[in-house]
């Protein structure tokens, strides 16, 4: 690598920390496997308390802050753009549930959200949650849901202060201001109340494991202890959680592992037997909602980009599933969402978005229960939005009986948007479309969507953006992003942010690589398992594809991804690291191996749907050694990296960011920088508020824009 081309990222003067080897050797199926930095996971873990490991984070901490000290006055450039985009005062369009209009609002300066709401018959207005004053004496706060009871009484929420996804659940009586004495610990996150307001529904987390067994209903005014099991998976390798229908008649149960879900049904006053519309024994994934004594379900059981059924809830066995639309390979059906006179649809037809809106049509609802005349004149069609390439979607629409949709939009050109879709004019209005205080001019941007070929002939999509001006000549800086798992998206939509990038002549590109599901719910199957490499494989080759073409010169793409997407930019680096000019792993899974290989961890059975189960197969162990990132790091020269992971992180322990990191010290022969932000306070999701994310983005882009070159 030439010497210049790191100028700003070369090793500090500072020595950079040097992490101890004990030797660590396990055997499975007559393999061995060592591992020098196993002591890196905490024995106590969920408690992290060792000296030795603390000192290892702390010391990587006060490297990184050697970095950054230097490079304050970019990073600082950097927030105060980001913070010249922010709407300091942001407020969001208000929406009407159960007699009152909701609304929430930032106050300048603040880092969390202030929501009132309207008593529409009073025009009485009252703070309902003041996420300021609830944060005021913490580093790390976030809500994980909140709910009000149907009479209107009782606000219950769930918070987590440390960012281990442990959330507590409080109560407060809206009448009287004050808190019930009921407090409800481990909460999974999610609660929803029954319908008369007297209990709550949610699912409690086992001890010191950060996995739900148990669905439970807590009558107000009760101790929790004495909380009903209302749902218990035996299963450590199945998820729970529930969900309200939009008829708000049923509550939804559902026990998932990869792609095989399970699916019960309660009456929304938590009163009667609980009832199986899907077994696990089924073997397929499903969503349902319900509406006019039906239950609508999307299921994969004939066609990997689902059909659409109808059953009856007064017999909703499998036997009785009437077809409505069948599964095609040209239209993926990703979601939706029951209202009174209609239904929307949300589709992915080859990668592009639509949006249906559905009459109702079974010829068994009764007379009592049907739609009114308006649905019956109500003729299927698809929303027209104004540009080609975008992302929409189902916004707040809380209410089943309304005459609107309301939806949100957006595209990598197009400040996130808020429209209300009048369904008779079949017009959108635009409530809200994303403030830019600093200013910003769409038309001095393009995007637009090609097709790289993979290695084995697959084309694989790419969502691209930059300044008008932008040369094909791969002259350009590329920041190039992908993810690739569990079935997500990454879409193309608007990043205020990302300006300071285009700004500076870069070109943003999205991989939508295999193991997302961009093209069809195939296209994640074909990137997970035995397949899994085809995600690193497109990712390699579609950078490959835009060299080929000009969009960029090979070594001059900084890539970036978090979680599972820090699992792809580790097998990135190792396959291609001459491709590179910075990469960026966000709280990386890039142990895979040793994770997949210790039951212990809460979150590992239920992966093994995703990665494969190398406890139980060698064949398993075999691919998953073969590409774990962690374990396939060589002796040779890599690119400057940034690896960020927080110690309260559930979801990818904070070990693999360390252990990635002391191993790629150990072995990398270049010179170039390698720094490591390790959040004390924080998980997953690292710090919490508006303006602490920012600067966290901030230091994060002024990485990348140093190992272009760029100081200013």
């Amino acid at each position: 690598m030439p010497e210049q081309k790191y100028q700003r990222l070369r090793q500090l003067n500072q020595a950079a920390p040097i992490a101890t080897q004990i030797p660590h050797t396990e055997k499975h199926h007559s393999r061995t496997l060592d591992d020098p930095y196993h002591w890196l996971k905490d024995q106590n873990y969920p408690t992290v308390d060792d000296k030795n490991i603390i000192g290892y984070l702390e010391e990587e901490n006060t490297y990184y802050q050697s970095f950054l000290k230097p490079n304050k006055p970019l990073v600082e450039t950097i927030f105060e753009e980001f913070k010249g985009r922010t709407d300091e005062q942001e407020t969001s369009v208000p929406y009407v549930s159960n007699g009152y209009e909701y609304q929430w609002y930032f106050r300048a300066g603040e880092e969390y959200r202030t929501r009132t709401r309207k008593n529409l018959a009073t025009g009485e207005e009252a703070i309902f949650l003041d996420e300021t004053a609830l944060a005021k004496d913490h580093d790390y706060f976030v809500i994980g849901d909140w709910d009000i009871s149907p009479d209107n009484r009782f606000l219950a929420y769930t918070f987590d202060t440390d960012g281990d996804e442990r959330y507590q659940l409080r109560i407060k009586d809206l009448e009287t201001d004050e808190y019930l004495d009921d407090v409800l610990n481990d909460v999974q996150g999610e609660l929803e109340f029954n319908a008369d307001g007297t209990k709550l529904m949610y699912a409690l987390l086992e001890q010191g494991r950060w996995h739900s067994k148990n669905i439970k209903i807590h009558t107000i005014g009760e101790q929790q202890k004495n909380d009903i099991s209302v749902y218990t998976e035996e299963d450590d390798g199945f998820y729970i959680g529930f969900d309200k229908t939009s008829s708000e008649e049923f509550m939804v149960i559902v026990s998932s592992q990869g792609e095989v879900e399970e699916s019960h049904v309660l009456a929304g006053d938590f009163s009667g037997d609980l009832v199986t519309l899907v077994d696990r024994s089924e073997g397929f994934t499903q969503s349902v909602d319900h509406a006019h004594g039906e239950f609508y379900i999307l299921a994969n059981d004939t066609h990997s980009n689902f059909r659409l059924v109808t059953v009856s809830d007064k017999n909703p066995v499998k036997e009785n599933w009437k077809t409505i639309i069948d599964g095609s390979d040209a239209s993926y059906l990703l979601g939706l969402q029951t209202f009174k006179d209609f239904f929307v649809l949300k589709t992915r037809d080859l990668g592009l978005e639509k949006i249906h809106v559905l009459p109702y049509v079974s010829p068994d609802v009764s007379p009592d229960v049907s739609p009114n005349t308006s649905s019956k004149n109500l003729e299927a069609h698809i929303i027209e939005f104004p540009e080609p390439l975008f992302t929409a979607g189902l916004g707040v629409n809380p209410e089943f009986e309304q005459s609107f949709i309301r939806l949100s939009y957006e595209s990598m050109i197009t400040p996130h948007t808020v429209f209300d879709y009048d369904l008779t004019k079949r017009q959108l209005s635009t409530r809200k479309v994303q403030k830019i205080p600093s200013g910003y001019d769409k038309s001095q941007y393009e995007t637009k969507r090609i097709m790289a070929p993979a290695r084995d002939g697959v084309m694989v999509p790419v969502s691209l953006v930059y300044k008008k001006g932008f040369k094909q000549d791969g002259s350009h800086p590329m920041w190039l992003y992908g993810y690739g798992a569990y079935a997500a998206t990454i879409e193309p939509s608007f990043s205020s942010g990302l300006l300071s990038a285009l700004d500076r002549g870069f070109v943003y590109a999205i991989a939508h690589v295999r193991g997302g599901s961009m093209m069809s719910y195939q296209w994640y199957l074909d990137g997970k398992l035995k397949k899994r490499t085809n995600t690193f494989n497109d990712f390699v080759d579609v950078a490959r594809h835009l060299v080929d073409e000009k969009y960029v010169s090979a070594g001059n793409i900084s890539i970036s991804g978090r979680s599972a997407g820090g699992e792809l930019m580790g097998a990135a680096v190792i396959q291609a690291p001459e491709l590179w000019r910075s990469v960026n792993l966000g709280v990386p899974f890039v142990d895979v191996l040793n994770t997949m290989l210790d039951a212990s961890l809460p979150l590992t059975p239920p992966e093994w749907k995703e990665w494969g189960n190398p406890i139980e197969s060698p064949e398993d162990y075999d691919l998953i050694a073969s590409y774990s990132p962690y374990d396939n790091i060589e002796k040779r020269e890599y690119p400057p990296m940034f690896v960020s992971g927080g110690i309260n992180d559930p979801r990818v322990t904070y070990w693999e960011p360390a252990k990635w990191t002391a191993r790629m010290r150990e072995l990398k022969t270049d010179e170039n920088l390698l720094v490591m932000r390790i959040n004390m306070g924080a998980g997953h999701f690292s710090n919490s508020g508006r303006y602490g994310r920012l600067k966290d983005y901030a230091e994060e882009y002024a990485f990348m824009f140093l190992a272009h070159g760029i100081e200013e």
